[in-house]
């Protein structure tokens, strides 16, 4: 009861990434270049598998909801950290540091889920092909995407209450660029020491869980190549480290932050940078450079296009 009758905090001020402008500005052009090109990348890949038929199957069906959820992920974290470079005081409302951490966890966690789901669609169209089309058609795939949208939701909303139950009565200085459960929790005007092992009980535990659910699933998948041909050892290969890679570049920071109790380190700036901005921008070119069939289709979308324009003149 004394808690609430405490002054409730109005507003959080950020410290950003570092206070010397010289860096902040150099910082600001680079990650609003990589923002831009988060944004195009991402949408051209929607683009390209929506308006390309033979791209009308689950793998890209599920490649094209990581592209959407990449662009809201990246859209949550970086806009306001790109602010706050050319402020010298970067605040935020207490309720639009909810809403931040609200949405951060609801597209980081639908990412997890989807990236789970991508690489059981692997798994089963190269260790049983020939149930595949029953196992994962599109009716399945829509299901398992509304799944993990829900399972999203309940996972942020859970994360949000954990933080909005805490009274937060006076220091509101948080060491880092946007809103996170971690840092925003070591704010509160009481013992954090339970809600901090029940957020990594949550967030810790769906990270390594699904993680090792992935590793199993990709290697289950390398020992069965082994009485495959030489060709479609090559082809599942290629698919596979395309998306190992991007499992590997967007679980690593998630564990790392997500699984220590109270902790923090110098690093975590850093790798937080890594999750929410440079990953959404690696996933578009590690899937466009790397898949033969996406490229060829942003070819014949940009003939079509030219074309097009060519009749209209």
């Amino acid at each position: 009861m004394d808690a609430l009758n405490q002054t409730r905090v109005t507003e959080f001020v950020f410290l950003g990434l570092t206070d010397k402008w010289i860096l902040e500005i150099l910082l600001f052009v680079a990650f609003s270049a990589t923002y831009v090109l988060t944004l195009w990348g991402n949408i051209l890949i929607i683009v390209t598998i929506v308006f390309t038929a033979h791209l009308h199957t689950p793998m890209y069906f599920f490649l094209s909801n990581l592209s959407f959820i990449d662009i809201c992920h990246s859209s949550v974290t970086v806009p306001k950290m790109l602010e706050g470079l050319l402020l010298e005081r970067k605040t935020i409302s207490f309720d639009n540091c909810i809403t931040q951490l609200f949405f951060l966890h609801l597209f980081a966690c639908a990412e997890i889920f989807l990236l789970t789901i991508m690489a059981y669609d692997r798994y089963v169209a190269i260790c049983t092909p020939l149930h595949y089309p029953n196992v994962m058609n599109m009716r399945v795939c829509i299901q398992l995407v509304f799944a993990l949208w829900l399972g999203g939701t309940v996972h942020s909303l859970v994360q949000t209450f954990l933080t909005i139950r805490l009274p937060y009565c006076g220091p509101n200085v948080i060491d880092s660029y946007f809103c996170d459960v971690p840092p925003v929790i070591k704010l509160a005007c009481t013992d954090t020491y339970l809600t901090g092992m029940l957020i990594v009980s949550n967030s810790g535990t769906i990270s390594l869980t699904c993680f090792l659910a992935l590793v199993t699933s990709y290697t289950v998948i390398l020992v069965s190549l082994r009485k495959q041909s030489a060709e479609g050892r090559w082809k599942a290969l290629s698919t596979c480290s395309a998306h190992f890679m991007v499992v590997a570049l967007f679980f690593g920071p998630c564990i790392f932050i997500y699984t220590r109790p109270d902790t923090s380190f110098s690093l975590d700036k850093v790798v937080s940078v890594f999750y929410t901005a440079i990953t959404p921008l690696l996933n578009p070119l590690i899937y466009s450079l790397r898949n033969e069939k996406v490229k060829s289709a942003m070819k014949q979308l940009r003939e079509r296009q030219v074309f097009f324009m060519k009749s209209c003149t």
